[in-house]
């Protein structure tokens, strides 16, 4: 097999991480038109479950990622992209990562990590 399964599931998991760092971005979904066209153009493509549309990061935001390496699992059904994050945000909220709420085990309070590098209301205008 030369990547992905996607006659087992229509949408794989993807895991941004940022190639220079190591930090884990964001988890999308790729189909195979959106995993061709990552492979083709060097820029990550998704697919947009909510839209129901190819999604490219950073279409609206211009933060988008330049891909560097593909991996794949030992089952085929899961992707990781590592990626060159230009812009400085991964996530729609305006932070670095999509993951920058952490979670106490025992108080289950939530701390948020991590400065907002862009203000979502200005990015996202709707006119």
């Amino acid at each position: 097999m030369n990547g992905p399964d996607f006659n087992k599931t229509e949408l794989i998991p993807v895991i941004a991480q940022d190639d220079e760092t190591g930090v884990v971005l964001m988890l999308a979904y790729m189909n195979q038109d959106a995993y061709d066209e990552t492979l083709r153009t060097g820029r990550v493509c998704y697919w947009s479950r909510s839209r129901s549309r190819l999604w490219r990061k950073g279409e609206e935001s211009g933060n988008v990622q330049e891909l560097k390496s593909v991996y794949y699992d030992c089952d085929a059904d899961t992707l990781l992209v590592k990626v060159n994050q230009i812009g400085g945000a991964a996530c729609h909220e305006g932070y670095h990562s999509c993951f920058f709420r952490k979670i106490d085990p025992e108080t289950r309070d939530v701390e948020i990590q991590g400065e907002r590098v862009f203000d979502p209301a200005e990015v996202y205008k709707k006119s």
